[in-house]
């Protein structure tokens, strides 16, 4: 982007709350199900049924705004949006307006740009608000003539508003997998982003550089992945760059992303709150919010990111981008915590996890719940290591054993197949002077002030003890003895 110019963005995100029923009628939320096979006769608006508020649903609101240091409304009010749209059949949606249950907060995420260092940025949150989700409207199985699934029609959402306090998609991005990394680890929602339980909208404009006024922003409906959302944020910037830079005049309107194409195409122009007529829905009370309530949601909060990330810090003494990595997820910080409580070296667990562990993860393109390598094998394998019964190469080759299922014990493995370290100096020094005799060409070079034959030594020392020899005292004997 060019330096004359700077990008404002602020993010919504449309968070399914992780509960098994509705947010105003018992019908299940589960997904996958036959089109309007879950939708109740709430769901479908027909005459004189009413609406009952799910607890479970503030639950989770209340969750994450204590988790974000929000203030929560003692009593907030539902209010009809209302609008036309064929897959929103009460003709208005439930939702919150002037009073939202969660009010203001801050996200703090590291951003690492392109280029540059990486620092840690702090957004504020404007609000939280409950709402129900519209059903889906499906074009492509009916030729032309679309379909109307209700199954989503009132299930739970939470509307998260950031103030346009980002900078860049860099920053917008790493918002994004924040946000979405605290939802899960809350238990508030299960991020299923291809099932749409997390999705965001881009509100997106520019300014010259140096001015206070906001520019006329544009918003991008409904991205469903991180790639999505950064690739649609770059493509609205230099769009609207370039329309400003030719003398046209960007339009405050709703567009929506074309990955296929990377565009965005306008969809609507942008409605304002007047033009949704809202109004408190009478069916509905107001929701009031004891301070005991406040307080239990408060007791059953799991340990937050940012704390486990200074006790890794202070009680495991990890570097701060170590407790930063291995906190990314709830479950990846469980799964080191299993693992680091068992050995000595914590910095080794650390380091097993994000090298070997993580990698083996994206490669199969699983989460680390579904990790085959038990967290006290791992443990085990390091402890190996680390009282030298093995050395790093046998200790690789064997956490691939575990990962394909072709062993279930460390110990049984290294028994069964003589993987234990060669460590007696007497035996390494005879396989030293062995090597030296055979390679007095090699043994020359090195002599001659060629390093690279130290390597070649070093290898035909390993290949004759099949790999078991330990490498610090091997290394350290040939080089004596090459003196």
């Amino acid at each position: 982007m060019s330096n004359a110019w700077e990008t404002v963005i602020g993010l919504e995100a449309h968070v399914q709350l992780r509960t098994a029923s509705k947010i105003f009628s018992g019908a299940a939320t589960a997904f996958g199900a036959a089109a309007n096979t879950q939708a109740s006769v709430v769901d479908l608006a027909l005459p004189g049924v009413l609406p009952v508020l799910n607890a479970g649903v503030v639950d989770c609101a209340l969750r994450f705004g204590i988790a974000v240091g929000a203030a929560i409304a003692p009593r907030s009010i539902f209010a009809r949006k209302n609008y036309f749209y064929p897959d929103l059949p009460k003709g208005y949606q439930i939702s919150q307006y002037e009073i939202p249950i969660v009010q203001g907060g801050t996200l703090s995420f590291p951003v690492a740009p392109r280029s540059g260092e990486p620092y840690r940025k702090i957004v504020r949150l404007t609000r939280a608000h409950l709402e129900e989700d519209a059903g889906k409207s499906l074009h492509e199985d009916y030729q032309g003539m679309s379909g109307i699934d209700l199954n989503r029609a009132g299930t739970p959402l939470l509307e998260i508003v950031s103030e346009p306090e980002m900078r860049s998609s860099a920053e917008a991005i790493a918002y994004a997998r924040t946000l979405h990394a605290l939802v899960v680890w809350l238990g508030v929602c299960d991020g299923n982003m291809q099932e749409g339980s997390f999705r965001c909208d881009a509100n997106v404009s520019v300014r010259p550089a140096g001015a206070q006024a906001f520019g006329t922003r544009v918003e991008i409906k409904n991205l469903n992945s991180f790639r999505f959302l950064q690739q649609a944020i770059e493509h609205e910037i230099r769009r609207q760059i370039e329309l400003i830079e030719d003398g046209g005049r960007v339009v405050q309107e709703t567009r929506l992303y074309d990955p296929d194409r990377d565009l965005t195409r306008s969809m609507r122009s942008k409605e304002d709150a007047a033009d949704y007529r809202y109004f408190p829905d009478p069916d509905l009370l107001p929701l009031e919010v004891a301070p005991a309530w406040i307080e239990r949601i408060r007791a059953e909060l799991p340990e937050l990111p940012g704390a486990m990330r200074e006790r890794l810090e202070r009680d495991y003494a990890l570097p701060a981008q170590d407790a930063e990595a291995l906190t990314a997820s709830r479950a990846l910080a469980q799964y080191f915590e299993r693992v680091a409580q068992e050995v000595a070296d914590k910095k080794a667990a650390a380091n097993w996890v994000m090298g070997e562990v993580c990698a083996a993860l994206n490669a199969a393109d699983i989460g680390v719940e579904q990790c085959p390598v038990p967290a006290r094998e791992l443990a085990t394998l390091i402890t190996r290591v680390s009282d030298g019964t093995i050395n790093l190469k046998t200790a690789k080759e064997l956490f691939a054993l575990l990962w394909t299922h072709e062993a279930t014990s460390v110990d049984a493995v290294i028994e069964a197949r003589g993987l234990k370290q060669i460590s007696d100096r007497a035996t390494i020094e005879r396989i030293v002077d062995e090597v030296l005799a055979a390679n007095p060409a090699v043994v020359a070079e090195f002599r001659g002030g060629k390093e690279k034959a130290f390597q070649s030594l070093v290898g035909q020392a390993m290949k004759a003890t099949r790999g078991k020899a330990n490498p610090q005292q091997l290394n350290e004997i040939l080089r004596r003895k090459l003196g």
